[in-house]
């Protein structure tokens, strides 16, 4: 019997990353741009390269890079367990997950609007909260709903996943994902929502007319389905379960704590806009609303913050691979190769078109995702570098941040290392190969339209 291939561990490929890095700290040659302060953004001066002292990372220091990795990425790591901690809280009343099942049972009633209402839904929980794994939980529902409406599986597993990665991909005030790249690119929190949200909306109509042409052509022909010769009688028999469960009812306490959850929301943003406030202060909002949160859902102090541990506890992988991926730009900076790489890079990129440049980025941020299937991660690792280029290319770093953003969420509805797409196919029943054959169509319109939507970005803002 053959051995199932195994993806290598997260962390592992980082730690590899870490160690490559230090090895390259001995070949390639050292160098350093000057650096000024303009309108509060340290800039990279054009023309300023210069090659210094050799400095080569010891082995030793390779292991001491991840938790100075970890130290310089504290803000960004406790915000990230503080926010997980919080919603952690929120899930452990239910209200979310009363709420949604309450909403998608009354639409249910009314099939044509099940998806693009379902997918709006989801879409507004991807980009304003960041909702990834949590959608796992939604997925038995959803197929019961779209099979009971003569649709299949690959409907309802899709308008909740889909849903949810047009939010990611929009990702207007996503503080996992834009918060975190803006952070590192020294540009103003959640600026250029006007333009993400003219993107996002552009992503949702093509992802809701594409998942009810699909929806229908099923419908009026069962034999259509991609997934017509696949454990038909299981889901037929999880559908029928599930509708006949009684979900808890949606309480006055669920609603008041999704009108808590929906009120920091605004004072958050609010205050990013009106004062500038940055990740210790929503940190403090998302606190506060966790404890307020657990009071009114009747978990008591004791049940509140035990939920919120927990909350912390499920975000522990993407909260720590920001220390690792920060361990990696840790050992090229001590090295003294950062600016080497950046300087070489722009210099490879520099005779083609402007608009090559930027789809060069959008291309790297797209197959780093598959290593590194984190937002945050992959924001640690990959900005240090994007930004400066940007700088040097005379390119806004607006665009770089794009670039990552369109780059991640487009690859996470693709990439089979990605824990929350494996785990909803595999409650869904349906085999990777038939997704990606369903997906690849339209991740390629998205693509489309986050490349065009990069390159006016570039020329015209």
């Amino acid at each position: 019997m053959e051995k199932k291939l195994k993806m290598p561990h997260t962390y592992f490929l980082l730690l590899l990353i870490v160690c490559v890095a230090a090895v390259l700290t001995y070949i390639i040659p050292a160098g350093e741009f000057d650096r000024k302060v303009v309108d509060k953004q340290n800039i990279v001066v054009n023309g300023s390269y210069h090659e210094v002292a050799q400095s080569p990372v010891q082995p030793i220091e390779i292991f001491r890079a991840v938790p100075q990795g970890l130290i310089e990425g504290a803000e960004i790591i406790f915000y990230i367990f503080i926010v997980g901690g919080a919603f952690g809280v929120i899930h452990r009343t239910d209200a979310i997950t009363t709420g949604v099942n309450s909403l998608m049972n009354r639409i249910g009633k009314h099939g044509k609007w099940l998806i693009p209402i379902t997918m709006i839904i989801f879409s507004i929980l991807g980009f304003s909260i960041g909702l990834s794994e949590e959608t796992i939980i939604f997925v038995p529902i959803g197929i019961a709903l779209a099979t009971a409406l003569g649709y299949d599986a690959m409907v309802g597993a899709s308008m909740i996943a889909l849903g949810a990665g047009i939010g990611f991909l929009g990702g207007m005030i996503n503080p996992f994902t834009v918060g975190i790249a803006q952070k590192i690119a020294e540009v103003k929190l959640f600026s250029g929502w006007g333009f993400r949200t003219v993107v996002y909306l552009l992503v949702l109509i093509s992802g809701i007319a594409y998942v009810m042409l699909y929806a229908r052509k099923v419908k009026n022909d069962p034999g259509k389905s991609l997934l017509s010769n696949i454990n038909v009688e299981a889901r037929s028999t999880m559908s029928e379960d599930v509708l006949n469960t009684k979900f808890d009812s949606f309480r006055k306490r669920h609603a008041m704590i999704l009108i808590l959850l929906t009120i920091t929301i605004i004072i958050n943003v609010y205050g990013i806009f009106k004062y500038e406030w940055f990740l210790s202060q929503m940190s403090a909002n998302f606190l506060l609303m966790g404890i307020v949160a657990g009071l009114i859902g009747g978990l008591g102090l004791n049940g509140t913050f035990d939920a919120l541990l927990e909350g912390m506890k499920d975000i522990l992988f993407g909260a720590i691979i920001v220390g690792f991926a920060k361990a990696i730009v840790v050992v090229l900076t001590s090295g003294k190769i950062i600016d080497t790489i950046v300087f070489y890079m722009t210099d490879f990129i520099d005779h083609l078109p402007t608009a090559f440049s930027v789809i060069a980025m959008f291309i790297t941020q797209l197959v780093l995702n598959f290593f590194i299937p984190s937002g945050s991660g992959q924001a640690m690792t990959t900005m240090p570098i994007m930004v400066p280029i940007s700088d040097l290319l005379g390119i806004n770093r607006q665009v770089a941040v794009l670039a990552f953003q369109y780059g991640d969420a487009i690859s996470n509805n693709i990439i089979p290392t990605s824990a929350s797409l494996m785990g909803l196919l595999a409650v869904a029943g349906i085999p990777y190969s038939k997704w990606l054959k369903f997906v690849w169509k339209i991740s390629l319109i998205w693509a489309v339209i986050c490349l065009s939507s990069l390159i006016v970005y570039t020329y015209f803002f």
